[in-house]
């Protein structure tokens, strides 16, 4: 693992905003009640800019409401704004992911960190679910903290990372949510299991209570086995997470709000590395859970998912798969808007990653309600 010195300003010397933010946590336990320092985002986000000036601009993408969708508005409970994002492991992406198209000076970590934030920063979600990070404690841990949001995280076990030569320690999922829009009522670190055998992959569940309103929300963030001919094992974890988020979000202590089950609303954001077609997606979406894919209201049926969410060419050749998803359970839950996805033009002849883009993922967006329950509408 790299030393102190690894860890670096996120502008180099004349950043002293990040170069004060992003020092190493001295406690991983993440205690929320420790003094911060509290970060202005609209200065953290011309930061972002200035760092960026020598490099393209990132593709513009607009919100887009999907038909036939009412807007819904509610002063004391706004949409939730929810984030999924594959930022690429900063060790992969240099040492072994092979983006034989991406100039490795595209990968630089100095640049890169500003990429990955100034993308944050331009939606600013109010809960946000990352995979691949290996820049948690020294990097997005105290900056997001300074936002106002509290993380969590969670390494694989035996994290690729750890393979390549000068890393920043394992990848994992992360998870934050704004302080000032929630309060934490349990955590869930899960090691997925298939065929009862632990398995490399995790997720995070936390229960999570809307200050203003009481409601419970409760969110996962994981990231599944990667590449083909791996498709059972992904099916087999899809199988244990959903068993595992059908005992968390049936226990009682519901509010009222909440329906007499007792069901807590669920979000699901991941990177599944999972096309349509395969098992896992249909365990998801036939799931007594009730789920539907936030990002099929895109088409015009409502039925289709994006053509691609990640982007690549590597040394085997191009590869342009549907596999990040956010998942929301449609009975409670509705969506009110959700972030385009670029064009191909926008994307470029080189695919992803890239200078003006920091992942080979791209990020997922939208803006859900909770919905109008019967006894409420009486």
């Amino acid at each position: 693992m790299k030393g102190k010195e690894s860890v670096c300003p996120m502008g180099g010397s004349s950043s002293r905003l990040f170069g004060t933010l992003a020092q190493p946590d001295p406690d991983p336990g993440e205690n929320p009640d420790q003094e911060r320092v509290e970060s202005d985002p609209d200065q953290l986000l011309r930061e972002c800019e200035e760092a960026l000036q020598r490099r393209p601009a990132r593709p513009h993408r607009d919100l887009v409401r999907p038909s036939g969708m009412v807007p819904c508005h509610h002063k004391l409970d706004p949409p939730i704004r929810i984030m999924q994002w594959n930022i690429l492991a900063q060790a992969l992406g240099e040492g072994k992911d092979g983006f034989i198209r991406c100039p490795l000076d595209a990968l630089n970590w100095q640049e890169r960190k500003y990429l990955i934030l100034e993308e944050i920063l331009t939606y600013r979600p109010d809960i946000l679910c990352l995979q691949e990070v290996d820049h948690y404690y020294d990097t997005f841990q105290p900056i997001m903290a300074s936002l106002g949001y509290q993380g969590s995280f969670m390494a694989k076990p035996w994290s690729p990372c750890l393979d390549v030569e000068q890393n920043n320690g394992p990848d994992g999922c992360a998870l934050f949510y704004r302080r000032s829009r929630f309060s934490l009522q349990a955590t869930a670190h899960l090691r997925l299991s298939a065929m009862m055998l632990p398995t490399n992959q995790v997720a995070i569940v936390q229960t999570l209570r809307c200050q203003g309103t009481g409601r419970r929300l409760c969110v996962a963030v994981t990231h599944l086995k990667a590449r083909s001919g791996w498709e059972r094992l992904r099916s087999a974890q899809g199988a244990d997470l959903l068993q595992s988020l059908c005992s968390i979000t049936s226990q009682s202590g519901g509010g009222e709000y909440e329906a007499a089950a007792g069901t807590v609303p669920l979000v699901v954001c991941g990177d599944f590395n999972a096309e349509p077609s395969e098992d896992v997606y249909r365990r998801f979406s036939s799931s007594a859970l009730g789920l539907n894919s936030a990002y099929k209201l895109l088409s015009l049926d409502g039925q289709t998912e994006p053509a691609y969410t990640s982007w690549k060419i590597r040394p085997s050749g191009e590869s342009c798969s549907t596999l990040d998803y956010i998942w929301y359970t449609r009975d409670a839950l509705s969506v009110q808007c959700l972030l385009d996805i670029p064009t191909e033009e926008q994307i470029g002849p080189d695919r992803l990653p890239s200078y003006h883009y920091p992942s080979d993922h791209l990020s997922l967006l939208c803006d859900v309600s909770f919905r109008e329950e019967p006894h409420r509408l009486m």
